[in-house]
Order: C-alpha cells, then structure tokens, then sequence
C-alpha cells in the first residue's frame, strides 16, 4: 500500500491529472472534516479544501516521505483554516508571556467527563470556547498534535500552548458540568 501511494505521489509531481484525481478522492472526504471542525460554514470548508489540495500539488515536491501525505496535507488544510479564520478577524489573542504559567503534564490524566455527557455536546461546548483556546484544544485534543506542533502552526510558545490547553480545557469543563436543575450551560 505504501509503495503504491508513492508510486501516486511520483505520478502527481509530474503532473499526472489521473494520479492527482485519485489522490484527492482518497483524502477529500477526511480533509473536509478536519476542515469543518474549525470551520462553521460547510461552503467555507469545501474552498478551503480546494485551496489545501491547490497548494499541496503546487509544492508536492517539498513533500518529504518523513510523515504520511495526509499528515503533510492535514497540517495544510489546519494552516488554511486558521488563516481564514484569522483574516475574518476572528485572531487569535495573544497572551503575555509573563502572565502565563507552566502546566504540569499531570494535569492530562484527570481529563475526564461524565459518561452521560455525548459526544455531540462536547462538540457544542468546544464551539463555545474563546478562539485562543479553541484551537490549541482542537489541535490537542482532537487533531492529535503536540504542543510544539501546536505552537508552529499557531506561532505561540510551547508555554502559551500549554497554557491556552489548560485554560481552554477548564473552561470546557465548566460548559460541561451540569448546575442544579439538570441543564448544561
């Protein structure tokens, strides 16, 4: 399967129309939702999408085999999203370093949510977060990158990335908990 997709990325760098139609109906569907998790208009995703496929035949031979082309093509269309999100004025706020505090790594093992609490209202309640904090969750939690990952692709420190998680998860907690008569925030 490996050589295979090489043999693909090989035809595409030359141009190959075929190659590059199957290579897009092999990751459309998947970069698609990567790009609705940050984006919340569907016709917005789609063109970013088109952008990140665009630009990654455009600079396929910058590609390197040390990661998987999806990985590669996810961190594309994760970079379109944010600076779509970022020229709709919707930047990211910047945090003073000074002000920030280092995050233990034990924190990570008391993430936990109640069992009645669905995937969808996660979802919800990870909308419903500030932007600084919003995205680093999203990467962490739900892309899987780490926080020097996450401070690349949002040029933040690895401190405010740490950080941004830690605020952003405490708030997603408190979007979570259930008050007293039985209703989420």
């Amino acid at each position: 399967m490996r050589t295979l997709q090489i043999d693909i990325i090989e035809q595409c760098k030359q141009n190959n129309r075929s190659a590059q139609l199957k290579l897009y109906n092999q990751y459309c569907d998947g970069m698609f939702a990567v790009a609705m998790r940050f984006m919340k208009n569907s016709m917005e995703a789609e063109d970013i999408v088109q952008e990140a496929f665009i630009k990654a035949f455009a600079k396929l031979n910058q590609y390197k085999e040390e990661v998987t082309f999806g990985a590669w093509l996810k961190r594309i269309v994760i970079n379109k999203c944010i600076d779509c999100l970022k020229s709709k004025k919707q930047h990211l706020q910047e945090l003073d370093e000074v002000h920030l505090k280092v995050v233990d790594d034990n924190y990570q093992n008391e993430w936990l949510v109640e069992d009645t609490i669905t995937l969808d209202e996660i979802k919800l309640a990870i909308q419903k977060l500030p932007d600084k904090y919003r995205y680093v969750v999203m990467l962490y939690l739900v892309e899987g990158y780490d926080h020097q990952e996450i401070s690349e692709i949002l040029n933040i420190t690895e401190v405010a990335s740490r950080t941004q998680l830690s605020r952003g998860k405490s708030k997603l907690k408190e979007h979570l908990t259930p008050i007293r008569n039985g209703t989420r925030y």
